[in-house]
């Protein structure tokens, strides 16, 4: 399952940097990387009699949606199939792709590698992000302009993307160190690797990241408060974290990062224009109450609905959740809900179970990331770039992952078994 494992990887980081994903090239090696993957690791499976299938109820809810948007096509009631084919077929390599995430991440040395990679995907791209924000402030990685115009940051078109892409990856090394999850003597690096990307973060001036990660923190900081432990979590942290992070951001150019968070810039969106796209996503799901408008039709669809005419194309209403009523209606927000349910409610069994500090580390910063991008959500689209969705599926993995003991359990209990074996003997 190395194999596996290491194509996984690569997918997760080549959805990032090829810009999230969102262009046809990259999608289409996305989705044809996913298939080849699921068909490596199902040999694998066939081949090993003691292979095992664990099965996520998370799954359900997906398949569900991908069912909804197949019916659609069925029954011709979207008006663009060759739309609704499309996120099909996104949809079929989320769904490989969290399916195989649940299956070959499950041991502790795997895990930890994942948590590793995380935190130093986020470091790598926050640090190209801050390079490129004094250098080539609007080409993607110095030589990509942007043709029809835009805000890019790192290698996200838009930087309120990047910030959803932060928003995802950064908490689970702050809770890391937080939590004990970490050696003492990797404090200062998993530090380090932390505070560029708050840095990056403040820079992009995206102030709906801003607020979702402050609600991050707020919410790690209610989990290490709720739970009692022998060993108190390093709340320190958070404070050591804000400081650094604020001096970072004094020394790069207070007065530059101020200007960009506090003023508009092309590309942006005014929040009166993201509430007439709501109300037109609502009157669509008014008139398709039931399945939709059609999966992925939504800009083909709205222009009939369209109250404020700015000359703009509207490709997406800038809220996930109406977005997904107006596609796929009641039946795509009950599957929707559903997986909300299933998520919180197994991922507060999982925290809250017996657990060493690097399990109950990841279980706590995956919540506070999935938080952090669902409040986002409401104001943004970060759920339809391909890197920040898979990002969002494999926090949802971590989230409801089994909890691991402590390592020092373990060897406790490898030690004592030969005794026992032999005492039995």
């Amino acid at each position: 399952m190395k194999f596996i494992r290491a194509g996984l990887l690569v997918l997760f980081a080549f959805a990032v940097l090829a810009f999230g994903a969102v262009e046809v090239w990259s999608e289409a090696i996305l989705e044809i990387g996913a298939s080849m993957l699921f068909i490596g690791w199902a040999a694998l499976v066939f081949r090993d009699d003691h292979g095992e299938i664990h099965w996520s109820p998370l799954n359900w809810p997906l398949v569900g949606l991908f069912g909804i948007g197949l019916a659609q096509l069925a029954l011709r009631v979207t008006p663009y199939p060759f739309l609704t084919h499309v996120e099909l077929l996104r949809l079929a390599a989320y769904l490989l792709i969290f399916f195989l995430s649940t299956q070959v991440f499950r041991e502790r040395r795997d895990l930890m590698k994942l948590v590793w990679f995380l935190i130093i995907l986020c470091f790598s791209v926050s640090l190209l992000g801050i390079i490129q924000h004094f250098t080539s402030d609007a080409k993607i990685y110095g030589f990509r302009t942007l043709t029809a115009g835009g805000d890019p940051f790192g290698p996200f078109v838009n930087r309120n993307h990047f910030a959803g892409f932060v928003e995802l990856a950064l908490p689970i090394g702050l809770a890391q160190m937080i939590f004990r999850g970490c050696r003492r003597d990797l404090i200062p690096l998993t530090g380090l690797l932390t505070i560029i990307p708050v840095g990056g973060l403040i820079l992009s001036g995206s102030r709906g990241g801003m607020v979702s990660f402050g609600f991050e923190v707020a919410v790690l900081a209610l989990l290490a408060r709720f739970r009692k432990e022998p060993e108190a979590p390093r709340l320190i942290a958070l404070a050591i974290i804000g400081f650094a992070t604020l001096a970072l951001v004094a020394w790069i150019g207070a007065g530059r990062a101020i200007e960009r968070f506090s003023t508009l810039h092309p590309g942006d969106v005014t929040l009166s224009r993201r509430a007439t796209m709501v109300r037109g996503a609502a009157h669509i799901f008014f008139d398709h109450p039931i399945i939709g408008a059609g999966l992925g039709s939504l800009v083909a669809v709205y222009p009939r609905y369209e109250t404020v005419y700015d000359g703009h194309i509207v490709d997406h209403v800038h809220n996930d959740f109406m977005e997904l009523l107006a596609e796929m209606g009641i039946l795509g927000a009950l599957c929707g809900l559903a997986f909300l349910w299933m998520l919180f409610r197994d991922a507060r069994k999982c925290f809250a179970a017996e657990q060493g500090h690097f399990s109950r580390a990841m279980h706590a910063g995956a919540i506070a990331a999935l938080c952090g991008l669902l409040l986002h959500s409401l104001v943004d689209f970060n759920l339809h770039i391909t890197s920040n969705a898979l990002l969002f599926l494999l926090q949802a993995s971590l989230a409801t992952s089994a909890p691991l003991p402590s390592e020092a359990r373990m060897k406790r209990q490898s030690i004592r078994s030969p005794d026992h074996s032999l005492s039995e003997q």
